[in-house]
């Protein structure tokens, strides 16, 4: 399929280590991924679901062991420590080289080896990459093919050059003891090993396209982020796109895929997804900056999707979908998921393979599907996917955001005063955990740009990326915003009504970005007037101008007490911590203290 040397020439050494019996090249044809898919079947690796209900899609179970991204077991791994430190796990590169070495030693005797040749980002981009997956396992090479432009065009794209990403998988022993995620972006290579969990195993994704890309993206100038990417489509048919970065339970899916409130619909507004989760963002010829989606799928998260929370994500998977660890419904041969419906099938096989009646499970506390459950589906199937999708120059970003969940101490909707106090906004971002997490409730845990697990090199240094970004783009940056949908009442509830209605804020941000409205000067940052938020048709739900005067009210106290534990992030950084992000501290307190 390929004469690049570099391919083959590691290709070689890798076989040589892991000693599969047999080697397939993966070419992305229907012809060799019907095949796989049959052999997934026969073996019970997979299951084939209703196939006029859910054509093409196949339900598949990990072992219990295996169910979830995992952290503790994730290395950045540098000749230097400082370089990867102190967010990270770090092991200095050959160290770890020597302690994976023996376990890949002959894994894949009796296996076959599948080689994934993968690009993400459209094919044809300049701003796409090209990587080669090797592994033992059937499910990733079907997930890969949802999830990447797989086969041989990204070999073509490839052609002659030594730039691109190696990664070897092996599910070995799935021995969750021995599990390892290591990402050497020195040497551009991801090695992982005793998982067969997606998270840890489809190699383009947070491996490559966040921890491997951002360490790119620092040595070459460009950005990769833990974004989303979406258009708003004004009447007149002019789109503007806007990048966000939430942590996790904060409702990126949900944002991405939004479906305008019918104040804004009757007038003919629309939103379009270019992606749900990661954003690659260049300095385009005409000196803005430009974002790719740099995958072709949606890995996202089952339970609580449903046709009120997230219609666009849910009819994603009504064909060629992996269900992953949810409920199976043998009534109808259909999947199922907590937060569905309301109506668990009585003849049920829960997640780990019981069989079970689904409401008595349900009502002694049992979970059908599990909480991380997930569904692998095509961008194709969004029916709001953006017809830029494949641009291969991307999108031209005209606002970015950042976001948490705060009870009390987060305004609504704020815009930094410029770039650098963007950058700041973005470093102390943070969210407070929530029941369903950890008993402990309302512990602020700081997610810098929601790239904490992700972030493939030095904090430090990966904030001072950010400023110079911000001296390239000059006057051509995109504003930004701060927004935090989770304000609540003294009992708990939340104040804002949320998911669609979220379009409100939106338009209040492009507003500030086309200059349409003014905004109030205060410590933390320009705020809206309340007026200028639109909650016309919320009278329903309790919502006025006052309420958003609520919501937009800033407490002194509050965020002096919250600055401290952004001392707290930057002094576990350390001394890479750029000097304007401290000095944007100390302004902030000094303007709080006033």
């Amino acid at each position: 399929m390929t004469n690049n040397k570099h391919v083959l020439t590691w290709l070689d050494e890798m076989v040589a280590l892991v000693k599969p019996d047999k080697v397939v090249w993966i070419d992305g044809s229907e012809e060799q991924l019907k095949a796989l898919r049959d052999e997934a079947l026969s073996t019970g690796e997979m299951e084939a679901l209703n196939q006029e209900e859910l054509p093409g899609c196949l339900l598949h179970r990990t072992k219990k062991n295996d169910v979830a991204r995992v952290e503790g077991r994730t290395y950045i791994c540098t000749k230097n420590r400082d370089d990867a430190a102190p967010i990270n796990n770090w092991m200095e590169t050959s160290e770890m080289k020597a302690k994976l070495t023996p376990m890949y030693d002959g894994v894949m005797k009796g296996r076959t080896m599948y080689v994934i040749p993968y690009c993400m980002g459209p094919i044809g981009s300049p701003f796409s990459k090209v990587g080669v997956e090797l592994t033992d396992s059937i499910y990733v090479v079907l997930n890969m093919d949802i999830m990447t432009r797989m086969g041989q065009k990204a070999l073509d794209q490839l052609g002659d050059s030594n730039d691109f990403v190696r990664g070897l998988h092996s599910k070995a022993d799935v021995d969750e003891e021995n599990r390892y995620i290591v990402q050497f972006p020195e040497e551009n290579t991801i090695w992982s090993i005793n998982s067969a969990y997606g998270g840890n195993v489809l190699l383009g994704k947070k491996c490559f396209a966040l921890r491997i890309a951002s360490y790119q993206g620092f040595k070459e100038g460009w950005m990769a982020e833990h974004m989303l990417i979406l258009g708003i489509e004004a009447p007149n048919g002019e789109t503007s796109y806007i990048t966000a970065a939430f942590p996790s339970a904060c409702g990126k899916t949900n944002l991405a895929m939004l479906i305008p409130p019918e104040v804004y619909a009757q007038q003919g507004y629309k939103v379009w997804t270019v992606g749900d989760d990661i954003a690659w963002m260049h300095i385009g010829e005409d000196g803005r900056l430009y974002a790719i989606n740099p995958e072709a799928g949606f890995f996202g998260v089952a339970p609580g999707t449903n046709a009120k929370s997230n219609y666009n994500a849910l009819a994603s998977t009504k064909k060629n979908t992996i269900f992953t660890n949810v409920a199976h419904n043998l009534d109808n041969n259909t999947v199922w998921w907590e937060g569905l419906d309301k109506n668990p099938p009585v003849n049920a096989v829960e997640w780990t393979g019981n069989k079970v009646n689904g409401p008595e499970y349900a009502a002694q506390g049992g979970k059908l599907a599990h909480p991380n459950s997930r569904f692998t589906a095509p961008a194709i199937n969004c029916p709001c996917l953006s017809k830029e999708f494949d641009n291969p120059n991307g999108v031209p970003v005209t606002a970015m955001v950042f976001g948490g969940r705060r009870a009390k101490t987060a305004p609504l909707v704020y815009q930094s005063f410029d770039w650098n106090h963007g950058v700041y906004v973005g470093s102390a971002m943070a969210s407070e955990t929530t029941a369903a997490a950890t008993g402990a409730v309302g512990v602020v845990r700081r997610d810098p740009m929601a790239m904490r697990p992700f972030c493939g090199y030095n904090m430090g240094d990966y904030f001072s990326h950010w400023l110079d970004m911000g001296k390239k783009l000059g006057d051509k940056a995109p504003k930004i915003f701060n927004v935090n949908w989770f304000r609540t009442d003294d009992e708990g509830h939340f104040i804002w009504p949320g998911f669609g209605d979220n379009m409100r804020v939106l338009m209040w941000i492009l507003n500030r970005c086309e200059g349409k409205v003014d905004a109030v000067e205060t410590a933390i940052g320009y705020l809206p007037k309340a007026e200028d938020i639109d909650v016309t048709g919320l009278e329903g739900e309790g919502v006025t101008v006052d309420t958003v005067k609520d919501l937009l009210t800033v407490d002194s106290a509050l965020w002096l007490e919250d600055c401290k534990g952004v001392h707290e992030l930057y002094d576990q950084i350390g001394e890479r911590v750029p000097a304007e992000l401290k000095k944007q501290l100390a302004d902030l307190e000094a303007r709080l203290a006033k």
